[in-house]
């Protein structure tokens, strides 16, 4: 296990500037440099969220780096020993680089009548679904095996600890397949239960002291989308430098799980409120979609790096999940979509249109300059071969072909296998 390094002493020009004003002497300061130190005091206190990630530049946790941008994985080496690690996984293996195999002996991780925790958006079969050939695709990484998920493993684990899941509704889906993963090990039905206050859903596991929770902020930062039940908005806003709007609900987690895209996606261009959403006049600007996800992506990191203890917790980020709204993309026919698809896409080249490129190379260029250890799980190309493994029209009310969720079980309880050999298995 290598040691965390400890951090740098202060550069010779950093002494130097600061012997330029010896503190010992008791003369006043100028005229110009109190003017000087008010203004860097107000641009501090204005501007403190971006003027934080500039200061994180020296971050002491940080190493060299080792990123690949695009429609790929972010990867760095850390100093820090991956808390949860129990082993590593096989050299030259990348998880998330593989095809879809069918499996019959495999089958679902469990029943979806045997969970009483999925919303019934996603309980396909409930619903009609003629057919569960969605549930018996399994993901083969090239050149290695993804681990089993051990769901005594991941309880034993949390014992005593927090987990949660923060983002949208895609990130719910992937809480609730978690909790379906894991809850079949605690039979006594008292010794377990799912509240849901406000922005917050708890799922607790009594005998383990433990919690798997999902918080609703589908930007991560303040949002006129942030009530957890009415929020279809037209006109999205989100607020500049507001991620401790409610990052105040997520400190004290030992894992977290980050997720945002979709709600991005309302244009080539974002607004962006620059003071409070109580402002009697709102100053709004205007910019691309891939600044203002930017602007995001280091408001998460920042947090992290400010909340999140690398030697005891573990921070994710889950990557863009696909639509499969346009059946062109596919070759299928014009004008179609999910509804009836019921086999993956056999083109490992495949990238749906929904899926922006643009985003990705945010995350890979943001991810590469991160000075905390953030774990990347790229579900993105995976999911794109998955048009079969939408809830489609087999959920509760029914007005279109959803071709955004998934069924339950299916390819979320993937999403969360991966994250397993992430958590356990860096």
């Amino acid at each position: 296990m290598k040691t965390p390094r400890s951090p740098s002493p202060p550069s010779s020009s950093s002494s130097s500037s600061s012997s330029a004003f010896p503190l010992r002497k008791a003369r006043g300061l100028s005229p110009f440099l109190f003017t000087l130190l008010a203004f860097i005091v107000f641009v501090v206190t204005l501007y403190g969220e971006d003027f934080m990630c500039l200061l994180g530049q020296l971050d002491p946790y940080s190493s060299q780096d080792d990123v690949v941008a695009g429609n790929t994985s972010p990867r760095r080496k850390w100093e820090v020993e991956p808390a949860f690690a129990v082993g590593k996984k096989p050299a030259g293996c990348d998880y998330f680089s593989g095809r879809w195999v069918w499996d019959e002996t495999a089958g679902p991780l469990y029943e979806e009548s045997e969970c009483p925790y999925i919303q019934p958006q996603l309980t396909c079969q409930a619903h009609g679904r003629p057919d569960r050939d969605y549930q018996f695709w399994r993901w083969q990484p090239h050149g290695c095996d993804l681990p089993s998920f051990n769901a005594t493993l991941m309880l034993e684990s949390l014992r005593g600890k927090r987990m949660m899941y923060v983002g949208d509704s895609l990130n719910r889906g992937q809480y609730v397949s978690m909790v379906c993963l894991v809850h079949r090990l605690i039979p006594n039905e008292s010794a377990k239960s799912m509240e849901t206050t406000g922005s917050l859903t708890v799922f607790t596991a009594a005998d383990y002291n433990a919690t798997i929770e999902f918080y609703w902020a589908p930007f991560l930062l303040e949002s006129n989308s942030d009530d957890a039940v009415i929020h279809r908005v037209s006109d999205r806003i989100v607020r500049r430098g507001s991620i401790n709007k409610h990052g105040r609900h997520w400190k004290g987690a030992d894992v977290v799980v980050f997720n945002t895209y979709l709600w991005w996606m309302t244009g080539l261009k974002m607004k962006i409120l620059q003071g409070s959403f109580d402002d009697e006049a709102k100053e709004i600007v205007e910019v691309s979609t891939e600044d203002a996800y930017r602007m995001a992506m280091r408001s998460m990191m920042r947090w992290a790096r400010k909340n999140m203890d690398p030697r005891r917790t573990r921070v994710f980020f889950t990557s863009m999940s696909p639509t499969h709204a346009k059946s062109g993309d596919w070759g299928g026919e014009p004008g179609k979509n999910c509804y009836n698809e019921t086999t993956p896409i056999n083109n490992a080249t495949y990238w749906g249109s929904d899926s922006r490129r643009s985003i990705m190379q945010v995350i890979g260029e943001e991810f590469g300059k991160s000075k905390y250890p953030v774990t990347f799980l790229n579900i993105t190309q995976l999911s794109n071969y998955r048009k079969d493994a939408h809830t489609s029209i087999y959920k509760k009310q029914v007005s279109y072909a959803d071709c955004t969720h998934w069924c339950l079980p299916g390819l979320q309880d993937t999403w969360n296998e991966l994250l397993f050999a992430k958590l356990f298995y860096p």
